[in-house]
């Protein structure tokens, strides 16, 4: 069963940084493509950032690119967003997500609330 657990969410104030967690379990993780999504209040869910199975190659949304950082360690099976710069906008929950055989897996999200 496929299971992936967000933590390190939270409030904090515009510029501050904060480094959210996913940790996974139930499928061979090292050979997934991992992704952190958001969805902030009324808004449709996006894509922040992508990290290849080797954690080579990474991908990030216009809105965070220079400000969040994606990594994976492979021997803990964790994934990790690293938030810096944060605005307002940044405000919403934060998902992990990967795909397996065309299925999307999702955790419960984790929140990021930034407010002065």
């Amino acid at each position: 069963q496929v299971q992936l657990v967000e933590s390190g969410g939270g409030l904090v104030q515009p510029g501050g940084s904060l480094r959210l967690s996913c940790a996974a379990s139930g499928f061979t993780f090292s050979r997934d493509t991992m992704n952190w999504y958001r969805q902030a209040p009324g808004k449709e869910r996006e894509l922040v950032a992508s990290i290849s199975s080797g954690g080579g190659m990474t991908n990030y949304a216009d809105s965070v690119k220079g400000r969040f950082t994606i990594s994976r360690d492979n021997a803990k099976n964790t994934v990790y967003l690293q938030m810096s710069s944060l605005k307002f906008e940044d405000t919403a929950v934060y998902y992990c997500n990967v795909v397996l055989s065309w299925v999307s897996h999702w955790g419960k999200g984790t929140l990021v609330t930034v407010s002065s």
